[in-house]
């Protein structure tokens, strides 16, 4: 009975869907979500935070997942690569997805889940007025964003590609910025 100590029950809600587990105060969102709930979108690159293959968003926030306590997120709505066209269906999927696709952004293809969820990230801190370390200072605080290259490089710029994708990237973001 002494381990149960070591456990609480945390409910998270991932790609839409309440999931009810116990979970060892050890465990971090990216194997609770890998292992756990078999949604391997998110990769485990580093370890360490640094790479960014593990990018998921936690109430609309990008995150590193290998870094967070799954409990510390009880309540908290969890958004894969898999949930990010809406019902989790895979049926349609998200624009970003789609331009990721058309544009051949991605090689291996291992940092693209990271990728593609960090970009959603982008998007809604832009459109929030959250600016960035290349934002213009004179710019209205507070406002939408302009997403440049130069924006979206540095917004991305957590998010590491082996393989030097990071041209086809930055244009499938353009495209899909409203």
């Amino acid at each position: 009975m002494g381990n149960l100590q070591h456990h609480t029950q945390t409910t998270l809600r991932v790609n839409g869907k309440p999931h009810t587990l116990t979970v060892d105060h050890r465990r971090v969102l990216l194997d609770l979500l890998r292992e756990d709930l078999g949604l391997t979108g998110a990769k485990k690159g580093c370890d360490h935070g640094q790479c960014g293959a593990c990018t998921v968003l936690v109430d609309g926030r990008r995150v590193n997942s290998c870094l967070l306590f799954a409990v510390a997120l009880d309540g908290c709505e969890v958004t894969t690569v898999e949930g990010l066209s809406g019902d989790g269906d895979g049926e349609e999927p998200h624009p970003l997805q789609r331009a990721f696709l058309e544009r051949d952004a991605f090689q291996c293809g291992y940092c693209t889940p990271g990728q593609i969820c960090s970009a959603a990230g982008v998007l809604a801190e832009a459109a929030a007025g959250h600016p960035s370390h290349v934002t213009d200072p004179a710019a209205p605080s507070g406002e939408p964003v302009p997403l440049d290259r130069k924006e979206i490089r540095e917004r991305l710029s957590g998010n590491l590609c082996r393989c030097g994708a990071y041209p086809r990237i930055v244009e499938a973001v353009e495209d899909v910025i409203p």
